[in-house]
């Protein structure tokens, strides 16, 4: 009998250590060798430029007097993306655009705000770096910026940045990727820059702890494919050069997680069950680079569908209540 027991707790203490082992976050991947990346640039034609590193895509739009840069990826890759649109051309950066906040594309702010660029972006996206963040699926909290890296200039829902032979017009999309999503059309050089509200042949991340929602990513699309004609080059905000038609299949891919998760949630089910349901399995081979990829779009599906926003209640009904 006393056997029996000590085998029995042996499992118990077995079992209890397999499922916290399962409740550990997963370990954070180790950081970039920042030293080993390489900038490629491509050619889009017209003066403009997309540059390719580690973290988000860049555009660099040429005018006859400066240069307005879209996203800054990493700080420690300054020099290097410096110097690759020094060989574009050695007039000076006057504009960097943030796409949203996250740091693979606003890493590079502080320094190029030394260097004379004014940084841009919507109101959010300024709001989000003073105060930190936390990810929504990891619990990891980003600290609060520099006051260096805080772009200077905010717009609300719409925007224009002109230079000699260039305009740039920057529009805010509401709660799609997170909720302080730019994009921005070069209109004569039919070039658009979407930031992280399109991924090219990957699924998205949805920052639905920091206001993003799928139904956000869709009406993103379809602001995009009343712009883009067939000849439109498309920076996405990770992976390859696109065109409408890779616009158009994207959108299909978000318009079926969002209706099969619909459904799912309206069921009642819980994350744990539509992870285990793997509602998107047909998609992964496409969209999914691994299983852990199409665990999480599962997940950040789930929550911008689910949770319930946390709104204040209106001013008069509140009055009513209280009396």
């Amino acid at each position: 009998m006393q056997k029996l027991r000590i085998a029995a707790i042996a499992t118990v203490v077995a079992l209890s250590g397999a499922t916290l082992a399962q409740q550990q976050p997963p370990a954070a991947p180790p950081p970039p060798d920042f030293s080993k990346v390489e900038i490629k640039t491509t050619d889009l034609g017209d003066n403009v430029y997309m540059l390719e590193g580690q973290g988000g895509n860049i555009t660099v739009a040429v005018a006859n007097d400066g240069i307005i840069m879209v996203d800054g990826q990493f700080a420690p890759l300054h020099d290097k993306i410096k110097a690759a649109i020094a060989v574009i051309s050695n007039l000076p950066i006057k504009y960097l655009i943030n796409t949203h906040f996250h740091g693979d594309h606003t890493g590079g702010n502080e320094s190029f705000a030394k260097d004379g660029a004014t940084v841009v972006s919507q109101v959010n996206v300024k709001s989000r770096l003073a105060a930190g963040t936390t990810n929504g699926l990891t619990g990891a909290t980003t600290p609060p910026a520099p006051q260096g890296a805080l772009p200077s200039d905010t717009y609300t829902n719409f925007s224009k940045i002109r230079l000699r032979g260039r305009v740039a017009n920057l529009r805010h999309i509401a709660n799609a990727h997170t909720d302080g999503d730019t994009y921005v059309w070069f209109k004569t050089a039919n070039v658009l820059s979407t930031g992280d509200t399109f991924t090219n042949g990957r699924y998205p991340n949805i920052d639905f702890a920091n206001g993003g929602n799928i139904k956000g990513m869709i009406a993103a699309t379809d602001i995009y494919l009343k712009l883009v004609n067939a000849k439109t080059r498309i920076v996405p905000g990770h992976g390859p050069i696109a065109d409408k038609a890779a616009l158009v299949e994207y959108r299909t891919m978000l318009i079926t997680a969002r209706d099969r998760m619909t459904k799912l949630v309206k069921e009642g089910k819980s994350e744990d069950d539509v992870v285990a349901a793997k509602p998107f399995a047909d998609l992964d081979a496409k969209w999914a680079p691994n299983e852990l990829a199409g665990k999480n779009f599962i997940r950040v599906v789930y929550h911008s569908l689910a949770d319930k926003p946390d709104t204040p209640k209106p001013l008069l009904k509140r009055i009513f209540r209280r009396n």
